[in-house]
């Protein structure tokens, strides 16, 4: 499949491919240069979903934690 190269540098996917491999607006991929002349495009993976402590564990700030004193629940 022919495609061209914009004045901005960019390239379009035909639609066929796009369909066939579900690309979505917004996917990213890796683009490597094998050789003059010959590039490598390669879709990037769909992040994954990490946990709620990877999340808490990429804060820049890191003595947000207080732990709280245990109890019981016979006072209730």
């Amino acid at each position: 499949m022919m495609t061209k190269v914009s004045s901005k540098g960019q390239i379009v996917l035909p639609a066929e491919l796009r369909r066939q491999d579900r690309i979505r607006p917004g996917q990213q991929f890796d683009v490597e240069r094998v050789e003059c002349g010959q590039y490598l495009l390669k879709k990037s993976s769909a992040p994954g979903h990490g946990s709620i402590l990877d999340w808490l564990r990429g804060c820049p700030e890191k003595d947000w934690f207080c732990p709280l004193p245990s109890g019981t629940t016979d006072e209730i």
